[in-house]
């Protein structure tokens, strides 16, 4: 076992992803999964991908910006990959230059060194060019890996699609262990997260609206900035809308927006105050919710519509699942965990190979096996 994990330490990694300064999930996620997958001395580096309206600072650990309207950008990031043993390729739709993000494709038909391929959405009905891209940037992986059953179920039954290349390596979570739980006067409410259309706060403050017969009644925090896409096209124009809905609803008085981006000490301490954390999203696609897990993970019961995540991890107590635009719903899903004794005591604490520890372990796993094939296939990693 120790020289296996020698053998793992030696192997250097090339990530190629959005990346902080930018502020987005796809950034956070490669961020941690970086951090804890080149620790101890391993080397790596970051590709990062930026968009126009980024922040143009390099932090430490950058080798190469891939900058959004840099023509044939993809050339120059490859070549940056391939000074790495493997790279690992975070993939969203639209993340990357060309239609719906094409320009990831020829990166990873020039690489020279094997690449695993992080999938983050999979979509159950995607256009005819999602679904060849993503075909296509299958076929080009070395490996590829969903963070949930559903994803990979919905992969192999919806795309063409090598079983073998598939692996399921769970989304990782901060340690909350030992992060104080400062309780407030009211139930506290809460959901967190890049704002834009789609994250169904609009069904959230109707259902606050119904819970104002509670003594006391709750407050509700809204935590994150407007998505910068949504910025650059829209403004402030879905924000705005919140703030008069919760006007003629009557209840500014208990809604805090906090439109910031919270380091991860902030963050943690303002998951433990909640009582319930809301995601009522409007999306049946999503097949991986970072907030959902971090809810999860620091024992905090979780009120959710049912897209395909939150019906994974939630069928185990740890929250519940409500119709999509049902305010009456999850007005009283809130109800019946404010109103039961240690509703919290019943969220399952996450197991510690969920951590980013143990996560990125399992990625050193598959590189390692990916590498020892001599060829750009593996199977997939036992759970």
């Amino acid at each position: 076992m120790a020289d296996n994990r020698k053998a793992q330490r030696m192997l250097s990694y090339g990530f190629l992803s959005t990346h902080p300064p930018t502020r987005c999930g796809l950034a956070t996620f490669n961020s941690a999964l970086a951090t804890h997958l080149i620790g101890g001395g391993t080397r790596g580096g970051v590709v990062r991908v930026t968009d126009s309206g980024d922040d143009r600072l390099v932090l430490p650990g950058v080798v190469h910006t891939w900058a959004a309207r840099t023509p044939a950008g993809w050339r120059e990031a490859a070549s940056a990959l391939d000074a790495f043993d493997v790279a690992v390729v975070q993939h969203e739709y639209g993340i990357y230059p060309g239609p719906e993000g094409w320009d990831v494709l020829p990166l990873l038909r020039r690489l020279t060194v094997p690449s695993i391929v992080v999938l983050h959405t999979v979509l159950s009905h995607p256009s005819a060019r999602q679904k060849s891209l993503l075909e296509q940037i299958v076929a080009a992986a070395g490996a590829v890996v969903t963070m949930t059953d559903t994803a990979r179920d919905r992969l192999l039954a919806g795309y063409t699609a090598d079983p073998g290349k598939v692996s399921v390596i769970p989304h990782g979570v901060a340690d909350q262990v030992g992060v104080p739980a400062p309780r407030r006067a009211r139930p506290h409410l809460l959901t967190w997260g890049l704002l834009g259309p789609g994250k169904g706060i609009e069904w959230s403050l109707r259902a606050l609206a119904r819970l104002q017969d509670l003594d006391p009644a709750p407050t509700f925090t809204v935590a994150g900035r407007t998505h910068p896409k949504v910025l650059a096209h829209q403004g402030e124009t879905y924000r705005s809308g919140l703030h008069q809905l919760g006007a003629r609803l009557g209840v500014t008085h208990a809604v805090d927006y906090q439109p910031v981006y919270h380091d991860p000490a902030a963050l943690g301490a303002l998951i433990r105050s909640a009582d319930v954390v809301l995601l009522p999203y409007d999306s049946r696609e999503q097949v991986t919710s970072g907030v959902l897990v971090e809810a999860v993970a620091a024992g905090v019961p979780v009120v959710a519509t049912p897209f395909p995540h939150a019906v994974e991890l939630l069928t185990d107590g740890s929250g519940l699942v409500v119709p999509h635009h049902d305010p009456a719903a999850l007005a009283a899903a809130i109800r019946r965990i404010l109103a039961e004794p240690g509703a919290a005591d019943r969220v399952r604490p996450v197991a510690a190979e969920l951590r980013w520890p143990a996560v990125a372990a399992q990625y050193g796993v598959l590189a390692e096996r990916l590498t020892a094939t001599g060829r750009f296939a593996v199977s997939a990693v036992p759970a």
